[in-house]
């Protein structure tokens, strides 16, 4: 009975079934590395006992002797060596599985609140340990199976040439030849087969596992619709709190969620969950990294993850359509978390705040501030009772907190700034492949917003341009406001973390909004028409002429001076921004 396959795949997700297929195959490896020295020993015994015959087959036995080289000798024969080479990778691989797996514990359990160079240095660190155990995972699969194809004819065709050489010995065994030769040749047309195969196939296996080894193939060994691989379960005990590490798997068409536990104890079984929903866990809510919630049927409190990475979370909240978290607004009635005079004023006063004390301050809007200090801020500045009654210049509030404030209360609005109705139409235009239309399709776009909306738009795009001014001291260009930017003021209904794309093209949208203002031309003309409009006849109207009045040039200069744009400090001198005329 032959072995359950290994695959490559395999390797990178090591699981408990993987880690037993290897277990049988290493079995296996240790008895035909015994078959082998029984057949050298057995095959000496042979060969002395016949030595007692007659010269002639005392000469036969020596051309035994001299046989055994190929195969009994007392030199290492090639499934000798091979089984020794399969050792030396097998120690390899558990050598560099400990080291992974050392590392790895030590990894989950740093503290987010570390300096991201130092979780930088230690992700770095972690992946080149687990490229390390990967390649040797890889290698030693590859070198299990070549010895086991390999013994499918190399142990065996010695061995029939052997027995045949004893049975031709002498007279008395012809009748008996004779019986085997038939199975004989059935026996080396089969290994022969068998050998052809092996030699076809080895090369197209070698370059199988090459591409394997590579970096770029980790990310697509899960297949669909199945993800699995190894979480940390948060679990809470009388004494505290302690993560058990499990395989799970997923299927997402019956959403089943399977625990296995990575060390199986008596007391210790498989858990079965149907899943409702997923969120990622809050940076600032949980000490751990990589940390997602997942609600189920079967328990009334959310289950606890810890994915080993930062992709592999994404991975896995991939599969399980998983969401954002969601940030609770300290704003309780429905009509203060619309755009009313409150939230303008508070709006306005982060933005006098800041471009007072913090516009060269680095990585302004970017570092975040003290989530308990953005609550009490919030809750104290739209308290019904006296809403907007909170002094901004107090030593209660640093930048962060102010910034961070802004921003969770842009984030908390009922519908985002750039409404849920244009979130389609300005991805379409951000998609455009020519730079001009896609500045006119946005601008465009914009003026089509509720007057509230445009007016804090206005108000905001105003001040981040005056932040990105100073990127030279704060280092906060474009680019790096749209990142932050773009996932506050603009959101799909259904934000699912399959939605990568939209959420980078969100960021464009703000990026391009910032970056307008370094454009000194108008903007360009629409393409002409591909067919003439139809136009009707012209006729001479019989109608009495019009009087027109005369222009008064005093009023459309004061009517000028009243107009403000959008965007009044962007262009001074230009009307980029200027609204479309309306038709008359």
């Amino acid at each position: 009975m032959g072995h359950p396959p290994l695959e490559f795949s395999d390797c990178y997700g090591d699981s408990p079934d993987f880690r037993e297929r290897l277990k049988c195959y290493e079995l296996e490896l240790e008895r035909t590395s015994k078959f082998l020295k029984d057949v050298i020993k057995d095959g000496n015994s042979v060969i002395n006992a016949i030595k007692g015959y007659s010269v002639a087959v005392h000469k036969f036995s020596q051309t035994l002797n001299v046989f055994q080289f190929d195969f009994i000798g007392d030199s290492l024969t090639d499934d000798e060596i091979n089984i020794g080479v399969t050792k030396e990778r097998r120690k390899k691989f558990e050598k560099e599985s400990e080291k992974y797996y050392s590392q790895l514990d030590k990894h989950l359990n740093l503290s987010a609140k570390k300096k991201e160079i130092q979780l930088q240095e230690a992700d770095e660190l972690l992946d080149k340990e687990r490229l390390n155990f990967y390649e040797s995972s890889v290698e030693y699969v590859y070198q299990i199976q070549q010895v086991q194809d390999r013994k499918k004819f190399d142990v065996v065709e010695p061995v029939l040439a052997f027995l045949h050489s004893i049975l031709t010995l002498n007279n008395l065994t012809v009748e008996m030849t004779q019986d085997f030769m038939p199975y004989k040749q059935e026996l080396q047309l089969s290994l022969q087969n068998t050998r052809n195969h092996f030699e076809s196939t080895r090369e197209e296996m070698e370059e199988l596992m090459k591409r394997m080894k590579h970096p770029t193939q980790i990310g697509k060994m899960h297949g669909q619709p199945t993800i699995e691989g190894y979480l940390y379960s948060q679990e809470k005990w009388a004494l505290g709190v302690s993560w058990v590490k499990y395989y799970c798997k997923y299927h997402k068409d019956s959403k089943l969620f399977v625990m296995v536990p990575a060390e199986p104890k008596p007391a210790t079984k498989q858990v079965e969950l149907k899943l409702k929903s997923c969120f990622r866990r809050k940076t600032e809510s949980i000490d751990k990294r990589f940390c997602f919630d997942i609600e189920t049927y079967e328990r009334n409190i959310p289950v606890t993850l810890q994915a080993v990475s930062e992709a592999n979370r994404k991975l896995w909240m991939e599969a399980m359509d998983g969401k954002e978290p969601i940030y609770h607004s300290p704003i309780h009635k429905q009509a203060e978390m619309e755009l009313n005079e409150v939230g303008f004023k508070f709006v306005r006063k982060c933005i006098n705040f800041v471009e007072t004390k913090g516009l060269t301050q680095e990585g302004v809007y970017r570092t975040v501030g003290s989530n308990i200090q953005v609550q009490k801020l919030l809750n104290a500045f739209f308290d019904q009772k006296c809403p907007g009654d909170v002094d901004f210049h107090s030593s209660d509030w640093d930048i962060k907190t102010i910034t961070s404030a802004m921003k969770f209360y842009l984030r908390s609005l009922t519908e985002p700034l750039m409404t849920y109705g244009l979130n389609r139409d300005l991805i379409l235009a951000a998609k455009s492949d020519s730079l001009d239309d896609r500045l006119g399709a946005i601008h465009s776009l914009t003026y089509k917003l509720p007057e509230k909306n445009r007016e804090m738009l206005s108000l905001l795009i105003q001040h981040l341009v005056n932040v990105c001014s100073n990127s030279g001291d704060n280092l906060m260009t474009p680019s790096n406001m749209g990142v932050i930017f773009g996932p506050t003021l603009m959101r799909a209904e259904e934000e699912t973390v399959a939605s990568c794309d939209r959420y980078l093209m969100h960021c464009g949208i703000i990026n391009i909004q910032l970056n307008v203002y370094k454009i000194s031309t108008a903007p360009p003309m629409p393409p002409p028409r591909i067919t003439p409009r139809k136009r009707q006849p012209i006729t001479i109207s019989k109608r009495t002429p019009r009087v027109y009045p005369a222009v008064n040039y005093g009023q459309l200069q004061n009517t000028e001076s009243n107009y403000q744009p959008l965007w009044p400090m962007a262009y001074p001198d230009v009307g980029l921004l200027r609204p479309p005329p309306q038709p008359s």
